[in-house]
């Protein structure tokens, strides 16, 4: 088994602090990732893959060096939690040094079948997909509640050597490929992260009631009010209705930056969407929303 340093669990630790919004202290984060590094992750002796929750594939076809294991339990918004087309970014671009497939496998305890299979469907996620109704993945190992903490970097013995959600996070996406690909482990120092601070016009925008077949235009405006330069690293939508545009540059002291939104429904429903903005602040990921009626 490949055992990793207590440097890089040190990083992890500082990258899900300074990922978080306040909610979690960087004593639990340090206590979460102690209590799963090195921990033996169990499967369910019948684990059925499907393909849009028909086909039924056998997945993973062989035992790998490294392999990603995403949980997803049956709280909150579907959509938001699986971001399927920046898993769909994300897989495409792992392998390892030497060219090797890295299986990632999704469990899904989720309420509604019909709405998951709909969202792949709709995002042309055709990753094998394992809906997993009875929960029993979860019953195994006892996942920590917090989605940010429901996924796992697992070696061939299935044993964690990261934790962390690599969409929801790039940083953490980012120690994920370094591991695999066997690259030297870059440092993130609290001291030298150059953050800042920003203030925002307005977290929320309500679009209000509009025809569904009219696309909807939002603008958040963030001003940096730090004493350095803004930088936003990655921009993520909670579903393929929204989009977002901007300005790719460091945003100067005393300067604003425009986050336009476009929103376009697929058909007429109210909704509310999240826009998780990753910048040099220590409240990052920035959580803005959009919601209306589409009628």
């Amino acid at each position: 088994m490949r055992i990793l340093s207590l440097n890089v669990f040190s990083i992890m630790t500082f990258i899900l602090f300074f990922s978080c919004t306040g909610t979690k202290r960087e004593e639990e984060v340090a206590h979460l990732i102690s209590e799963w590094s090195g921990k033996e992750i169990l499967f369910p002796k019948d684990m059925c893959f499907t393909v849009y929750g028909k086909d039924t594939v056998k997945y993973p076809v062989k035992h790998s060096q490294y392999s990603i294991v995403c949980y997803m339990d049956s709280a909150g918004c579907t959509s938001c939690k699986l971001q399927p087309q920046l898993w769909k970014k994300y897989i495409s671009l792992l392998h390892t040094a030497d060219g090797e497939e890295v299986p990632v496998l999704f469990f899904m305890h989720l309420k509604d079948r019909k709405e998951l299979i709909t969202l792949l469907e709709n995002n042309y996620f055709n990753h094998p997909v394992c809906m997993d109704e009875g929960d029993m993945f979860n019953r195994l190992n006892r996942f920590p509640s917090n989605m940010a903490f429901q996924t796992f970097l697992l070696d061939q013995d299935n044993k964690v050597l990261a934790i962390g959600n690599p969409v929801h996070n790039t940083k953490i996406g980012e120690l994920y490929r370094q591991i695999i690909q066997g690259e030297e482990i870059q440092q993130y120092d609290a001291k030298e992260s150059r953050v800042t601070k920003v203030k925002i016009d307005q977290n929320s925008i309500s679009l209000g009631s509009f025809d569904w077949q009219t696309k909807q235009e939002a603008i958040f405006i963030l001003k940096n009010i730090g004493g350095n330069p803004l930088y936003i690293e990655d921009v993520a939508t909670s579903c393929g209705c929204t989009s977002v545009s901007y300005l790719q540059e460091s945003v100067l002291s005393g300067e604003e930056i425009k986050l336009k939104v476009i929103y376009e429904a697929k058909q007429p429903e109210y909704f509310n969407e999240a826009i998780t903005v990753y910048c040099n602040v220590e409240s990052s990921p920035i959580i803005l929303n959009i919601s209306g009626d589409a009628k």
